[in-house]
């Protein structure tokens, strides 16, 4: 597949992931109250948004292109949250040095 007809296919899944999104935002009731659509049409939004999803990613993955989609902050370091200490490495103050 050429990279123009994976630009147009991204463009079409970009395309209608929103129009199915604004679909569901669009027919949103409050709890209680009987929705607009069917129980099989949900499912099948539901259904196509998760395919447009893996599609995505597929296309992402053959580009090569970064799959970690998390939003940074500025001055924001890509080094690790968590950092693990040994045991070992924890000493309690001894009572001389307080």
């Amino acid at each position: 597949m050429s990279e123009q007809d994976t630009s147009k296919e991204q463009e079409i899944l970009q395309m209608v992931k929103r129009v199915l999104t604004d679909v569901a935002r669009d027919t949103h009731v409050k709890p209680g109250l009987r929705h607009p659509l069917s129980e099989t049409t949900i499912l099948g939004i539901r259904d196509c948004l998760a395919l447009i999803s893996a599609r995505e990613s597929e296309i992402n993955l053959a580009n090569g292109q970064d799959q970690n989609m998390r939003p940074t902050f500025a001055g924001e370091s890509n080094a690790p949250k968590n950092v693990v200490v040994s045991i070992d490495q924890l000493t309690r103050k001894s009572d001389s040095d307080e």
